[in-house]
């Protein structure tokens, strides 16, 4: 499962269909996110797409000699600005692919007003979400969630993404959700019904094992091999891997004494010098991308702020664990979102902690002089993750079995300090992979299980996926023989947009009863 090869080669088919000569590239907002993850412009160049629009753009020139190749989401915006392109069009033909399905009278309506007879092709080609690499995609959606409910534009949305990744992927999933969330129940019934009512029209491959889709609640070209080639590592692993670069570079720069002799030196020189300068930029900015991470790293504290987190999360030593926190406090470097941070980690983890000190830690934040809607987000953050909402405890063994685990563990080490903390994402994707994960908790949709090892997972977070989440995914698809997991989320969160959609939906919580022992919304 390759969602990137997947959204790849749709727009491949879309360009080939189109046959030779000159195209244009006629998309909307999203479908341009939607494309320029999978090809940086010189790929999509090559296949003679020499121009790139958006279907709501009010100056475009009439270009004739040019084939658009329209590629949209099926909305009601997008289709009136269809209409109105094929009254007057712009270009000599037009190929047209929506990015899900799209209605019958959508559709009479496009064809009634190709009066020039101009469109040649209309077909759905399912790409409508975003391909982040190949065991991770988005929605990119914000504000999901009105309280612990739905936003109902949402759900459809979510239902239409979530679809078209399966539709790509062509897998007919049983599906598992997590029964502690409403949300999550809903979207796995809207999800049930299109694949049940698309099954028959699509190829699905058949396999022994059908695969599982799993519902929880919560371009520059120079530039794409540091990519690649560092995604998954630490910082101290890039910084080794720019200076074995750098060292390589060295070796094969051309020296400042050398000299020219001969015709066939000036040949040689001149035949490697293109490679060289190619090599020489290259170069210049990985060290330049590394070198600002580095700054950023150094200026913020992040080292210092990291090893707190880690702190937090994973020990259970609550006295080292303010000490260390108060400390970092007092830095005038510590950034003010960083500061509030380890903060609202303090709370959630020793927010009924008999010797718990959030109280002063929100004094010495007044003291700092954060702002008055960054102090509040400490209170928005339990509200929405809290002991009262979450079903199940992030940070802390519950039990004497999960204790022991956690000792074991810590004896054999773990990779460094700063890499200590698992998602509880992990925890649940072992479990589900060994047949363990209890179906009081992750219940089926339907009457059918499954009742061999999955081979083919997707995993949809409603409130967002993480990157730390991602690498979980990564490492799992690594060392599990036989299992190909792809995550996906309503959107990508960091830090900001996290905290954005916990103040967001900390702000409709007053429209819920309190106390439903319901899980946060990120699930």
């Amino acid at each position: 499962m390759n969602v990137t090869l997947a959204v790849k080669q749709y727009v491949s088919k879309m360009i080939e269909n189109s046959g030779p000569g000159m195209k244009v590239l006629l998309m909307d907002k999203e479908t341009t996110s939607i494309v320029s993850v999978v090809y940086t412009q010189s790929e999509i160049l090559q296949k003679e797409v020499y121009l790139f629009e958006r279907i709501d753009s009010q100056s475009r020139d009439n270009m004739k000699h040019l084939k658009a190749i329209c590629f949209l989401r099926p909305t009601k915006e997008n289709v009136e600005h269809l209409i109105q392109e094929l009254r007057r069009p712009k270009y000599s033909v037009y190929f047209i692919y929506f990015s899900n399905v799209i209605s019958k009278s959508e559709i009479k309506a496009l064809a009634e007003a190709d009066e020039q007879e101009v469109v040649a092709e209309v077909q759905e080609f399912y790409g409508d979400f975003i391909a982040v690499n190949p065991h991770l995609f988005s929605l990119n959606l914000q504000g999901v969630a009105r309280g612990r409910s739905w936003e109902p534009s949402m759900l459809a949305r979510c239902t239409q993404g979530l679809t078209s990744v399966l539709l790509a992927l062509k897998k007919c999933p049983m599906i598992r959700y997590q029964l502690s969330s409403d949300m999550s129940k809903r979207l796995a019934e809207s999800v049930k019904q299109i694949i049940t009512k698309e099954y028959e029209l699509f190829d699905f491959r058949k396999t022994e094992v059908p695969p599982l889709l799993l519902i929880l609640d919560r371009s520059d070209d120079a530039i794409t091999p540091l990519l690649n080639q560092n995604l998954y590592l630490n910082f101290g692993e890039i910084g080794t891997n720019i200076k074995n670069l750098m060292e390589d570079f060295q070796k094969k720069k051309p020296k400042e004494q050398q000299k020219l002799e001969s015709i066939t030196d000036m040949k040689a020189f001149v035949d490697n010098y293109p490679q060289f300068k190619k090599m020489s930029g290259t170069v210049s900015k990985h060290v330049t991308v590394v070198g600002e991470l580095s700054r950023l790293v150094s200026e913020r504290q992040l080292m210092e702020v990291s090893e707190v987190e880690q702190e937090l999360s994973c020990q259970n030593d609550h006295s080292n664990a303010q000490q260390s926190l108060r400390r970092l406090l007092q830095s005038p470097r510590l950034s003010e979102l960083d500061a509030v941070r380890l903060v609202m980690l303090y709370a959630l983890r020793y927010e009924r902690h008999s010797s718990s000190v959030l109280p002063g830690l929100m004094e010495e934040l007044s003291r700092r002089g954060v702002s008055e809607r960054h102090r509040g987000m400490v209170k928005s953050m339990l509200e929405y993750g809290g002991k009262r909402v979450r079903g199940s405890d992030l940070v802390t063994p519950t039990d004497a079995v999960a204790k022991t685990k956690q000792f074991f563990k810590g004896l054999k080490g773990v990779e460094n300090v700063y890499t200590q903390h698992q998602p509880l994402i992990h925890d649940t994707l072992d479990q589900l992979i060994k047949g363990r994960l209890k179906d009081s908790q992750f219940p089926y949709l339907g009457a059918s299980s499954l009742r061999d090892r999955p081979q083919d997972i997707v995993v949809f977070l409603i409130g967002g996926a993480t990157y730390e989440e991602a690498l979980t995914v990564y490492n799992l698809n690594r060392s599990t023989p036989g299992v190909r997991i792809v995550l996906g989320g309503s959107s990508i969160h960091n830090t900001r947009s996290f905290l954005e959609e916990v103040m967001a939906t900390a702000g409709h919580s007053g429209d819920r009863t309190q106390g439903s022992g319901r899980h946060s919304n990120r699930r």
